[in-house]
């Protein structure tokens, strides 16, 4: 009986071309390495895109998004990501540029497109020898960037999130739209919800926070926020003392601060008026969950 031969064949395959090979191999089924700012982004991103990206987030919990430097390790972690989702916090305006020269392959999509920011507010704190001393006043050249915490607001940031993944990973087109439907019916769910909660509350009620951050929920809401800060400055002796005769005056019993801030000027308010200090942070990670919980404080501490 004759034996079969039997022919094999080789494939030379140049090392450059190997090298490619086995790299699109190890990598065809990892997330999508995304960047965001801020940590709430982190729950945005998630919601619409879930098991499918890998998120970074550039301002570490308990850091302060307007004067954050990113560490050197996050600028090397930065040459892997596809897409960074800005928000048009203030560290953006020095760092992105040099993000986008760090790595010119990926996408920078603006989230706050769309979104007409307004100004933000503290006190008249110049006027020392009188005036109408429960006025503020708007700074021009600050606009606020807490977009994050208005409901509705949020409900455009998720537009250009899903926008953003459409045009880097059409591939996937389906399961970020559904996604996107789903988290948008999450929404409106808690907007309704935060309604609900200031039924009864009167038009343009007023509540004291450090920082002025919740301008865009207190426009979406029908509230009105008083801070204690002025553009990242302790407020001096005199207007510490206007504040505490307003908080008297409008019947504020608490004074609502942020760990990212000192509460020292929201501690002297607050023993002065018999009131209480609440922390209501702007930068949790559980965004939905978070808002809640800081809208069952404003809510009481109104009533």
């Amino acid at each position: 009986m004759k034996k079969k031969s039997r022919l094999f064949a080789f494939v030379i395959i140049p090392s450059f071309l190997l090298g490619t090979f086995f790299t699109s191999l190890a990598f065809a089924g990892d997330p999508l390495k995304v960047t965001v700012s801020i940590v709430p982004q982190k729950y945005f991103v998630k919601k619409i895109a879930g098991d499918l990206v890998d998120v970074s987030v550039m301002v570490l919990p308990g850091a302060n998004p307007a004067t954050y430097e990113p560490k050197p390790q996050q600028m090397v972690g930065l040459t892997k990501s596809r897409i960074y989702f800005a928000i048009g916090v203030p560290f953006e305006t020095v760092w992105l540029g040099k993000y986008e020269s760090f790595n010119p392959e990926m996408t920078i999509v603006a989230t706050q497109a769309g979104i007409e920011k307004i100004p933000m507010k503290a006190h008249l704190h110049n006027n020392e020898k009188g005036g109408a001393d429960n006025k503020t006043t708007a700074h021009a050249a600050i606009k606020d960037p807490h977009i994050w915490l208005s409901p509705p607001l949020v409900m455009l940031q998720a537009r250009n999130i899903l926008d953003g993944f459409l045009k880097v990973d059409p591939a996937h087109r389906e399961t970020y739209e559904d996604n996107y439907k789903k988290f948008i019916s999450e929404v409106v769910e808690l907007d309704l919800k935060i309604r609900n909660q200031f039924i009864g509350t009167d038009q343009g009620t007023r509540f004291m926070v450090y920082h002025p951050a919740w301008g865009y929920f207190a426009r979406a809401y029908g509230l009105k926020q008083i801070p204690v800060e002025i553009e990242g400055k302790e407020p001096t002796p005199k207007v510490l003392q206007r504040l505490i005769h307003n908080a008297k005056k409008d019947g504020i019993r608490v004074i609502f601060v942020q760990p990212q801030f000192s509460t020292k000027s929201a501690n002297t308010i607050a023993r002065a008026i018999k009131g209480q200090v609440m922390f209501a942070d702007p930068l949790e990670l559980d965004w939905a969950l978070n808002l809640s919980k800081v809208v069952k404080g404003f809510a009481s501490a109104l009533k």
